[in-house]
Formats: C-alpha cells, structure tokens, sequence
C-alpha cells in the first residue's frame, strides 16, 4: 500500500486535495498486480461551534486495476475529522 497528499489551499479553509490509495496483491501476476487510483476532490476546514473539523470528498477512477479479477472501478471517499488543539 502506497499514499501520498497532494494539497492547494484557498481562502476561508477551502482547498483542493489528492490522496489516492495505491495497492498492490503480490500473490497476482506482475500484469495484474496493482490497482492505481486517479482523481481527488474538495475539503473544508472550518468550525462547527467552537469545534474545528475538516470535511471533504474525493473520487477516483482505478486507472491501473487487474483485468482478470472483479474490481471496483471507482472509488468515492468521504472524511470527517474533529480537531482537538492543545489549549495554552
């Protein structure tokens, strides 16, 4: 499993993000081996009250997947986090 962060931040806590899961089964064949994601989506940081969070959604094609095995084609993730800063 390989997955990198690829980030552009714009105003008021919008950015544009990349984070694919690259995956590899080393029981396959070389050919057939790796599934590679491309795509990426949107976020947020902002706060809900006085809790900070970051929401954002990202979609990938499998551009790279096994041609033999049944494979998902897409994938669609969405996060939520809750952000808890140290007080001074």
């Amino acid at each position: 499993m390989l997955q990198y962060f690829v980030n552009r931040n714009f105003e008021k806590g919008w950015y544009l993000t990349s984070s694919p899961i690259l995956t590899a089964n080393w029981e396959l064949p070389s050919d057939e081996r790796w599934i590679v994601p491309f795509g990426g989506g949107i976020g947020r940081v902002f706060k809900m009250g006085h809790q900070p969070v970051n929401v954002q959604v990202q979609n990938f094609y499998n551009a790279i997947h096994p041609k033999t095995l049944p494979h998902p084609q897409w994938q669609f993730r969405v996060d939520f986090t809750l952000f808890f800063p140290k007080e001074k």
